[in-house]
């Protein structure tokens, strides 16, 4: 039997605009309602318990009555609260506010829709948000070029711990490995930046140089040895830490593998899934991938082939994908025809 890539829901989330990013609740979140509107976004309930949200990218103009566009939402991780206050709260980026002339990062709370808090520094568009694992910091980054580190204490007050100028044009994306405080940032000027905290300041400990245009998204595998990258290129590829003789880590990273000649425009987003060990992409060709790795190809050397492909997964520009973190083989997709999907991919391996 044939891998599959099943549509099982399609969910018309902003029939206006463009909706930009999609994303899974880490645990149980029962709201009053199935949907709830706050400030452009879309929370909706979905299977197995969770919830998944999006984001709408809205194209117009700051105004008194939209004092500013969402641009990507990201949950706060369980393991810091305990239920039933896990997944209640979402870290937002937004443009800037007509109000402050400042660009924002809000946190929200989804059983009481409120903002909690506001973030304020960046000097230009604010394009990612990035909880650490353990919910004590946050990454953002900006179109200024820059990625800022927030510590965040049990009163949830916020302090900037440290400014990062490593990159030389604007900085797209920035993602945790999935156990360390190890942070990773993808950018304009096709590279990719790997952050590690010494002696109470952080610094960039590796540049990662390959791609050959702008670098949108990036994904670590379960264990967190491998990073995948997607571009402006057509391309994704998975980057590994390299190991010394003894077998420990030195820091650096290296190009294993690249996948070329599968999307004929951008992939705008990858994710790894840490369930089952599949690879999708958002491209801008309207289609969905999975990829899987062959089970006989070497760690220095591994092999992915196309597993899965939905050629018109949407009518426009698919955005972002993002796999359920409970449900093996649950995939959300979200595009600028305004659509949320909700797919079940199904692997014989």
């Amino acid at each position: 039997m044939k891998d599959t890539l099943q549509l099982l829901h399609r969910l018309s989330a902003h029939p206006d605009s463009r909706c930009w990013y999609v994303a899974w609740s880490p645990a149980p979140c029962w709201l009053p309602a199935a949907e709830t509107e706050l400030s452009g976004f879309g929370v909706k309930k979905g299977t197995v318990g969770t919830v998944s949200a999006c984001c709408q990218m809205d194209t117009r103009e700051p105004s008194e009555k939209s004092p500013g566009h969402p641009v990507e939402i990201i949950w706060h991780p369980p393991a810091s609260m305990p239920p039933p206050v896990s997944g209640k709260k979402l870290m937002a980026t937004f443009r800037k506010s007509v109000h402050s002339g400042t660009f924002q990062l809000k946190v929200l709370d989804l059983f009481f829709p409120q903002c909690l808090t506001v973030l304020e520094g960046h000097e230009n568009e604010v394009k990612c948000v990035a909880w650490a694992p353990s919910g004590n910091l946050l990454a953002t980054c900006s179109r200024d070029k820059s990625v800022w580190i927030w510590e965040v204490d049990e009163e949830d007050e916020y302090e900037c711990v440290s400014v990062l100028n490593s990159h030389t044009q604007d900085v797209k994306h920035v993602v945790w490995h999935p156990t360390k405080e190890l942070l990773a940032s993808a950018s304009y000027d096709n590279k990719v930046c790997i952050y590690k905290e010494e002696d109470d300041d952080w610094e960039c400990r590796a540049t990662l140089e390959g791609h050959t245009s702008t670098v949108w998204s990036l994904s670590f595998d379960a264990d967190g040895q491998r990073l995948a990258s997607c571009s402006d290129d057509c391309s994704v590829k998975i980057w590994k830490e390299c190991e010394t003789v003894d077998g420990s880590v030195d820091g650096s990273w290296k190009c294993v593998c690249t996948l070329s000649g599968f999307h004929s425009r951008t992939v705008y987003d990858v994710a790894w899934c840490h369930l089952t060990g599949a690879l999708a992409t958002a491209c801008g060709d309207d289609g969905v991938r999975v990829f899987r790795e062959e089970a006989a190809s070497e760690a220095e050397q591994p092999v992915f082939n196309v597993s899965a492909h939905v050629s018109k997964a949407h009518s426009q520009d698919v955005n972002c994908v993002a796999w359920n973190p409970k449900e093996a083989g649950l995939l959300a997709t979200c595009s600028d025809d305004g659509e949320i999907a909700i797919w079940n991919y199904h692997s014989d391996a």
